[in-house]
């Protein structure tokens, strides 16, 4: 399998066993990044070995059950073991969706930019409204969440937002929501209550590791610096302490504002960049992605991966698999694994968009 065998469950068991007398060596701290390494590698392995390690011995204490009913003719036990398989079909499924990740990156960290598109004040909103979706959805996957940059609107929502995304395979998850999303529904801001539709961009790329590396000339960034645009109120800054980086050559832009002090913004942005830059030629050496880059559509009508419809009906529909949901509700809670499985089982579908 490309990136690595999920399944190959032993090999994986007999890697975490070395990593862990590797770790246990005497002088091994005194390398605190190969430390950092290893610890990294074990908690991957870990994430896969061990929930396979339990399923196993569910498995195990099932069948011992379903055959002490058998041998006792016991219908009492009947009740527990049908709830013993559903519980073991459902964590057997989940761990499955391990294959379905084939790429290295998969299993990355990851930064999601949202940026508003067609619409005015209404995309604006819908920024926001998109940035709660992926709030929740983390939220409900245990994930970590820094917004590390976040331009307001004009009069209302997000003009746009980069958010840091910490946790077991999220680019993995979240590359299938690149993309453009569009929105139907009754605006708040229309006081003649009319019906109108609006477009959002999101855009996942993974963070690199440190082992990585991309050579970046100094020569060929433009740094500027300028106020964090907040809220106001006492804790807003009051120096230039934001910074935007540009890779002149690409036109490719990273910043940060998130924190008071210019010299850590600028060394995510500078982070952020050198994620994007090799997310950018990693795609430059792929016809494929290369071609749908040439072709790079306008955030507006006709160039949607999914409609989010309000009013006259509520639907959720993913132009790219088929798959819908008609609880629109739910969706902008967060619970967006279905149209995410489905793009992950449907690898070509992502190759339209």
């Amino acid at each position: 399998m490309k990136g690595g065998v999920v399944f190959d469950v032993d090999g994986l068991i007999s890697k975490r066993k070395d990593l862990e007398q590797e770790l246990g060596a005497p002088n091994i701290w005194n390398d605190r990044e190969k430390v950092t390494k290893i610890t990294k590698e074990l908690k991957r392995i870990k994430s896969i070995v061990e929930p396979w390690i339990d399923i196993r011995k569910q498995f195990d204490e099932l069948s011992e059950l379903y055959q002490l009913a058998i041998e006792e003719n016991e219908e009492d036990f009947e009740p527990e073991i049908k709830k013993g398989i559903s519980s073991l079909v459902t964590r057997i499924d989940d761990l499955e969706k391990l294959s379905l990740f084939t790429e290295k990156s998969d299993e990355s960290n990851a930064y999601l930019n949202i940026h508003s598109g067609a619409g005015g004040t209404e995309a604006c909103d819908w920024v926001s409204m998109l940035l709660r979706m992926y709030l929740r959805w983390c939220e409900k996957k245990g994930y970590k969440t820094e917004i590390v940059d976040l331009l307001p609107g004009e009069e209302a929502g997000i003009k746009s937002v980069t958010v840091y995304i910490q946790g077991a395979f999220v680019y993995g998850y979240l590359k299938t929501e690149s993309g453009i999303h569009r929105l139907v529904r009754i605006s708040p801001f229309d006081s003649n209550a009319r019906r109108h539709t609006s477009f959002a961009s999101a855009f996942c790329f993974p963070e690199i590791d440190d082992e990585i590396v991309v050579d970046i000339d100094p020569k060929e960034l433009k740094v500027d610096t300028y106020r964090s645009q907040g809220a106001g109120g006492q804790h807003v800054n009051t120096t230039d302490s934001a910074v935007r980086i540009t890779h002149l050559p690409t036109n490719i832009v990273a910043q940060c504002q998130n924190e008071r002090s210019q010299h850590k913004n600028k060394s995510m942005a500078m982070k952020i960049l050198k994620s994007k830059l090799y997310d950018y030629f990693k795609t430059k050496q792929d016809e494929i992605r290369d071609e749908q880059e040439k072709n790079k559509k306008d955030i507006s009508w006709g160039n949607q991966i999914r409609s989010y419809v309000f009013q006259p009906y509520t639907l959720v529909k993913d132009l790219r698999t088929g798959v819908e949901k008609g609880n629109v509700s739910a969706v902008m809670d967060g619970e967006i694994d279905i149209f995410i499985e489905a793009a992950l089982k449907n690898p070509d579908s992502l190759l339209t968009n």
